[in-house]
């Protein structure tokens, strides 16, 4: 398990019709303020600020086909503009991760390969590097300037 120390951020947050919404600054959009979204922000401003991933190699809620079904990744992380990097399922603080969760990001990941696998609930975050046949836990998130080193 990999320990996260979220960073601060003033959140722009608003109610629309009585429901709360907040304001997505990767998709540059205002969206439901969800239990599950709430973690996804987090995450997305700890990747950004913690990490230095670049926003614009960012995709929130992107949709990937599984066979004939249509789902959506919660976060995925380009490498550069074709080549995913990095998926992120995020759950909301109440769903534990378990078995399903983790069946969930393998079947994204058949449909869409990536290097790393992590999966959050905003209190518990685990991360996965697959090599050759394997998936390897990590104990932390790699910083994007590793992955330009592992260039």
């Amino acid at each position: 398990m990999i320990k996260i120390a979220y960073p601060v951020y003033p959140y722009k947050i608003k109610t629309n019709n009585g429901r709360e919404q907040i304001f997505d600054s990767v998709r540059k959009k205002w969206v439901l303020l969800t239990p599950e979204e709430w973690v996804r922000q987090n995450f997305l401003q700890y990747l950004l600020q913690v990490k230095r991933y670049p926003r614009t190699l960012l995709a929130v809620e992107k949709e990937i086909r599984l066979g004939e079904l249509t789902k959506r990744c919660d976060i995925i992380v380009y490498k550069n503009p074709t080549t995913p990097l990095l998926i992120a399922e995020c759950k909301a603080m109440d769903v534990p991760i378990n078995a399903a969760v983790a069946e969930q990001i393998i079947r994204y990941n058949m449909a869409l390969p990536v290097r790393y696998l992590v999966i959050t609930n905003g209190s518990y975050c685990f991360a996965f590097e697959r090599t050759a046949g394997a998936c390897i836990a990590l104990t932390e998130i790699p910083a994007w300037e590793q992955q330009e080193e592992d260039e």
